[in-house]
């Protein structure tokens, strides 16, 4: 992508106030009343499973849905009552929503048409835009001439054109093959980065919202569970869901001893271990310890050192850069992560082999509230 050219507004401030949306009485608000605040030139995802109520949080947001109630603000005025086309936001939709029978150059400058801008500034501003995503070549050509990756291009620069004070993604990335998507979250973070715009991204792939955001939002059944960087989101997960959503996880229940200010010491695996802890997590309850698999380490029986445990391995896959391992404790399966893995380090099934875990790195959480059904 050539470095950026087009011009663009003040990035906006976002603000979502007890936001929430009902379909139809007496059904569960598919989004039920959640706060959040969107600072300038930030790149947040609204990360979540289906039907967690992303898409009709982003859908509110660009004013294709209207809130139930709560408040939408945009740099501090009210807009829940604003039509689409009036609010300074573009949109890049999951299906790239180009018009098939007009070319390139006519569907990046539709926008500007209905504006009413005079001819000379929508060339130069299409122009600007087109150069921008290297798709000058392909001006003349109908959308159905373009690659996915070409369309997507395409799609953004009829986004940004608009000069929005606040870009809107849905799902853009999700029609393309994985390679692909790889290349265009990278350039869709570094356009976003150079421009300064205000980005809200909407996701379920974990991947996206971990490699683009400054922020993540994980959603699950209207409402936020977390709102964090995506390395908090991971190491100091606000809940079990957050913990299992995010990224893989091995879970074990714990017996919780005594509780610092933000440690505590728990049993597992045959020893007592000092752990980080989530405030919750404060031992008047069931606890669930997050071990992330390539926190833990595996050694041979005889090369067992003061703690851990001892387990049996059940299935081995190798992947070149990594091994990945099932094994079997006295505590629970654990999957664990070996990262360029050396020959005298590997195992095979039915070996028996120490098991410990970097305690440094493992999260002590409150146990998840069974689902009532």
């Amino acid at each position: 992508m050539s470095e950026v050219t087009i011009a663009t507004a003040e990035p906006g401030a976002l603000s979502l106030r007890a936001l929430t949306k009902v379909y139809a009485p007496g059904t569960p608000a598919a989004v039920d009343g959640i706060d959040l605040e969107i600072h300038p030139g930030e790149f947040v995802t609204l990360l979540g499973p289906s039907g967690c109520g992303k898409t009709t949080t982003l859908r509110m947001i660009a004013g294709f849905e209207e809130p139930t109630s709560g408040e939408l603000r945009l740099d501090g005025d009210l807009i829940n009552k604003v039509a689409p086309n009036h609010r300074p936001m573009a949109m890049v939709f999951q299906s790239y929503a180009l018009f098939p029978h007009l070319s390139v150059f006519d569907n990046v400058a539709y926008g500007l048409k209905l504006r009413k801008l005079p001819a000379p500034q929508i060339r130069e501003q299409v122009e600007a835009a087109l150069a921008s995503m290297n798709l000058t070549p392909y001006a003349a050509r109908a959308p159905h001439q373009l690659s996915g990756g070409q369309q997507q291009r395409v799609a953004l620069a009829r986004a940004l054109v608009m000069r929005p004070k606040v870009l809107l993604f849905d799902e853009p990335l999700s029609n393309l093959d994985a390679k692909l998507r790889v290349q265009m979250r990278g350039e869709i973070r570094r356009l976003q980065r150079q421009l300064g715009i205000t980005t809200v991204f909407v996701t379920h792939d974990q991947d996206e919202a971990m490699t683009m955001s400054d922020r993540i939002v994980v959603m699950n059944v209207g409402a936020i569970e977390q709102v964090d960087t995506p390395e908090l989101v991971y190491r100091r997960p606000a809940s079990v869901f957050v913990a299992d959503f995010i990224g893989r996880a091995n879970f074990l229940d714990v017996e919780v001893g005594q509780v610092g200010a933000d440690d505590a010491r728990i049993t597992v695996l045959g020893r007592e271990w000092s752990v980080p802890r989530h405030p919750d997590a404060d031992g008047h309850g069931p606890a669930t310890l997050l071990v992330r698999p390539e926190s833990v380490r595996l050694a041979s029986v005889d090369e067992q050192e003061d703690g851990g445990g001892v387990g049996r391995v059940v299935a081995s896959m190798f992947y070149g850069e990594s091994i990945e391992y099932e094994i079997e404790t006295e505590s629970g399966p654990l999957v664990v992560m070996v990262a360029d893995p050396h020959d005298a380090q590997t195992f095979a099934p039915g070996d028996r082999v120490s098991v410990g875990f970097e305690a440094s790195r493992a999260w002590l959480l409150p146990a998840a509230t069974p689902v009532a059904g």
